[in-house]
């Protein structure tokens, strides 16, 4: 009999909170076992949330403040300050150059910037922190970090002397990089970036390609990103005298290239979950659990590269334990998701319905897919004799009252 839940799901872009949607599924779960013991995780990716979410596990806080957002306006922010005695900052570069922060008629990715992730950084530093943790993920921006480094000091200039204006595309036309302003202090600091590490910076499975159309870039706009960047980075190899490779290194990619900007500054480029989710005792949570759940917004071929289900997954299977996922929708290649741990899997989506209905209304939708997705598990222990079944794919039954 299942009475024990790990709820962990990442957040729904433009719909759902990593918090919220742990409530929704917690929601459901009680539906079904009313007496179920519920231990809510919700997980962050380094995108939207991460602040907070490590804030509020390490006893810290948030930072309120003002700096410049991806299209060039002046807009309310935070950093976090963890509760630890190394002086952390955590600077989540959604809060400040995310996708969410991108009026949908203003998605250029060839024009948006980091310039604000490089000013967090610049105001953490300033309240003592010398450790800072980028959090990478849901950005709005292809600029390869240049605005970040510009925050920072840095004078990219053009062939005739002339600072090149905010956005990707412009890198194109860069010359040299003028390092001789750069923040003295970022010497004395450790850098650590959260990021995929499957993310790079150029080549066929590069951001540009990869991540351009979904921030509002044309094929045409694609491939001018991806030349522009791949100049970047030969230029920041050649003036910053990087050693490292900021073409196809791991986690190069990552937010738009921002962590290849990052490191050419020297920051360390890590995989995001041996980061992020050690603050929050991930392991031995799943390991007490008759059932973990997961969600996020879209289940695909991308999910078994570095998402958070397929994270909560692999190490629910160190303790052998069964794994439901659920999604806004089944992408192509949906399936991938049972090599990697997953037992069952299904949307949340009740009936065809508008986008704008889809995200309005995904608290909902996700209670009542975990409503039948347990009745579902429910029947199959009754048949298998009491013994829990995981193995079949959640049905996408319509509940009556779902849909108007």
């Amino acid at each position: 009999m299942l009475t024990r839940f790990a709820v962990a799901p990442s957040g729904f872009k433009e719909s759902l909170s990593a918090q919220s949607a742990a409530e929704a599924i917690a929601e459901g779960v009680r539906r079904v076992v009313p007496e179920a013991e519920i231990d809510l995780i919700p997980l962050v990716d380094g995108g939207e949330g991460t602040a907070l979410a490590l804030a509020t596990a390490s006893g810290g806080h948030l930072k309120r403040l003002r700096a410049t957002g991806p299209t060039g306006e002046r807009i309310g922010t935070h950093f976090a300050l963890l509760g630890d005695t190394g002086g952390t900052a955590v600077v989540e570069m959604a809060a400040v150059a995310g996708l969410s922060l991108v009026p949908r008629d203003l998605r250029d990715p060839g024009v948006t910037t980091t310039y604000g992730v490089g000013e967090l950084i610049g105001a953490a530093l300033d309240t003592g922190a010398r450790r800072v943790l980028v959090g990478c993920g849901d950005s709005g921006t292809s600029d390869g970090g240049a605005g970040a480094l510009q925050a920072l000091g840095a004078r990219l200039l053009d062939a005739d002397g002339r600072e090149l204006p905010p956005g990707g595309t412009a890198l194109i036309r860069l010359a040299r990089i003028d390092t001789s302003g750069l923040d003295p202090r970022l010497a004395d600091t450790e850098i650590r970036v959260a990021c995929n590490p499957f993310n790079v910076l150029c080549g066929e499975r590069g951001v540009a390609r990869v991540f351009g159309p979904q921030k509002g870039a044309t094929p045409e706009q694609v491939e001018l990103l991806a030349a522009a960047l791949e100049h970047w980075a030969t230029v920041l190899t050649r003036d910053l005298a990087v050693t490292t490779d900021l073409f196809h290194g791991t986690g190069t990619g990552a937010s738009g290239g921002l962590g290849a900007g990052l490191a050419a500054l020297g920051a360390r480029l890590l995989p995001r979950f041996d980061v992020l989710l050690d603050h929050l005792g991930l392991d031995e949570r799943l390991a007490r659990a008759d059932l973990v759940v997961t969600a996020e917004g879209a289940l695909d071929h991308q999910t078994p590269r570095g998402k958070v289900p397929a994270e909560v997954a692999r190490r629910a299977k160190l303790y052998g334990r069964p794994v439901l996922a659920l999604a806004g929708t089944l992408g192509e290649g949906a399936h991938q998701v049972r090599a990697i741990g997953v037992d069952a899997y299904g949307s949340i989506m009740p009936a065809p319905v508008s986008l704008t209905e889809a995200l309005g209304r995904g608290g909902e939708f996700l209670t009542d897919a975990t409503e039948r997705a347990l009745r579902m598990i429910q029947i199959g222990t009754r048949l298998s004799g009491g013994r829990t079944h995981a193995d079949a794919v959640v049905s996408g039954t319509q509940r009556p009252s779902s849909v108007r």
